[in-house]
């Protein structure tokens, strides 16, 4: 029943300007529009979209809240590592962050950081 329809990304924000600061400073989105019923922010991102919104609940969860696919894991890390992102780094027995970069047992390699909200984002990129 679902598996026409688009799904898009709620990231939860304790404090939403510096949210919103942290999106566009460090990761170079901004918002393609606001919320005005309870406020918050929708950014476009590729072909899907994502809302910012206020919450007190944000950076609770402790998995991926949202992750983008990448072509060039390599660069992208690269690039938001010199815009001042901070990578996580894991050492999990299913495996292992290398320079901010874990291959998975698929073979697909995976970076992870939080953004200023404490919430889990991270980019991919799907073997080849």
């Amino acid at each position: 029943m679902l598996s026409d329809y688009d799904m898009s990304a709620t990231i939860p924000a304790s404090d939403l300007a510096r949210a919103k600061a942290f999106y566009s400073e460090k990761l170079g989105l901004e918002p393609t529009r606001e919320v005005e019923f309870g406020g918050g922010y929708f950014y476009s991102t590729g072909s899907s979209e994502f809302l910012l919104y206020p919450s007190g609940f944000a950076g609770t969860n402790q998995a991926t809240a949202a992750s983008w696919r990448v072509n060039d894991i390599d660069g992208v890390v690269s690039g938001l590592k010199a815009g001042g992102v901070v990578f996580e780094e894991y050492d999990f027995e299913e495996f292992k962050t290398v320079d901010s970069i874990a291959k998975t047992p698929d073979g697909s390699r995976g970076a992870w950081f939080k953004d200023s909200e404490g919430n889990i984002l991270s980019v991919f990129q799907e073997q080849a």
